[in-house]
């Protein structure tokens, strides 16, 4: 049975609303956890020093070695939600690619996972970005292919082509 969904993709893809559509579509109670919760749980020293999270004004995000220490924590805490009976939505910005796929494969270990790839055209993220007015401008589009490098997915969904809730419904038909 599937315990955990993890969404990738770039910022203003669409993940967000992909999580609130698969959690009205699934027969079962889902927690929505994912990077922006653990970004918002950290002290604001963290997006002011070197070794936290900083967001370029041209949409690059640079994390250092106290972010990555938060960070493994975080993947583990996610995971033990999981492994104690909790079904988890992970709504996650793979920046490494591949690497961030691994760190999260590690963490989960053993439970049943649903990979998806939620990909969304770089012009139409861009301007999603632009209408929201709450993220750094470039961010969408220097994110919207380079999450997707080298990650292996059990499915993908395009949100430049389809709903939010065609898109939840296309992942859950996918879950067991």
């Amino acid at each position: 049975m599937t315990q955990v969904i993890v969404l990738n993709g770039g910022s203003s893809s669409g993940k967000s609303g992909i999580v609130r559509c698969l959690q009205a579509v699934l027969p079962d109670p889902w927690l929505a956890l994912g990077t922006d919760t653990l970004v918002e749980a950290m002290p604001a020293s963290m997006q002011t020093s070197d070794g936290g999270i900083g967001f370029g004004s041209d949409g690059e995000v640079v994390v250092g070695p106290e972010f990555r220490t938060l960070e493994a924590a975080w993947l583990e805490g996610v995971a033990a939600m999981a492994r104690a009976g909790a079904r988890v939505i992970v709504d996650e910005v793979f920046l490494g690619g591949a690497d961030s796929q691994q760190r999260w494969r590690k963490a989960l270990g053993e439970l049943p996972v649903l990979w998806v790839g939620v990909r969304c055209d770089g012009a139409v993220a861009a301007g999603r970005e632009v209408a929201r007015g709450d993220r750094i401008i470039g961010m969408a589009a220097s994110q919207a292919e380079a999450v997707h490098r080298g990650v292996e997915y059990d499915l993908e969904v395009d949100t430049a082509h389809a709903e939010s809730m065609e898109c939840a419904r296309s992942i859950a038909a996918h879950v067991k």
